[in-house]
């Protein structure tokens, strides 16, 4: 008689594998180094997020949505203030349920996220907390990479504390669980700890 369960460990293997070499992904050399870019060049500001071979052939988006370029490698890079991205087709469907509020995702194969420039920060525990507090492990990130995964049980292995270093997972136990993957050592900080 065969067991119904499914043994974790390949899929756990895959994602620590991917965890590992995801940070190879980032541009040689310190990525801070970059200049920073205003937000007064929407396209500029949005490509500033990636890495050049993907974001010079992506299509770029303001902050509102609106369309500034048709790319042509199926990355979406967007002109948020204070976090833009660089984002694969899994993740744009993982931003339409965050942006949406919606309860699900539809994440069908691994996708990846370049935020090259870090983020303003975010609460470690709550998606939609939109201020630092004591109780939501606020936490800014310099340069980063992200990784979803269809199936967020192959994370339950990975740190979701930020001070501990390298890769963490954030809003672990949500729908939008991911892993945050700092791409420069020392680029965390989390105000209230």
């Amino acid at each position: 008689m065969q067991s119904s369960a499914r043994n974790p460990l390949p899929g756990m293997m895959v994602v620590a594998a991917l965890v590992l070499a995801v940070p190879a992904l980032a541009p040689a050399g310190p990525v801070l180094a970059q200049e920073a870019v205003p937000l007064d060049d929407p396209v500029a500001y949005a490509e500033s997020a990636g890495i050049p071979e993907i974001a010079n052939e992506a299509t770029i988006l303001d902050a509102e949505g609106n369309v500034l370029r048709e790319g042509a490698n199926g990355w979406t890079c967007m002109a948020i203030p204070g976090a833009p991205m660089c984002v694969d087709e899994q993740w744009m469907s993982w931003l339409d349920a965050y942006v949406n509020e919606g309860d699900e995702v539809e994440v069908t194969g691994v996708g990846l996220a370049y935020m090259l420039q870090g983020d303003d920060g975010a609460s470690n525990l709550h998606p939609y907390d939109g201020e630092p507090n004591r109780d939501n492990e606020w936490v800014v990130t310099g340069p980063h990479i992200m990784l979803i995964v269809p199936d967020p049980a192959l994370l339950a292995s990975l740190p979701v504390d930020p001070r501990q270093g390298g890769p963490y997972v954030m809003w672990e136990g949500s729908h939008l669980v991911h892993v945050m993957i700092p791409v420069e050592e020392g680029t965390i900080h989390m105000p209230h700890h």
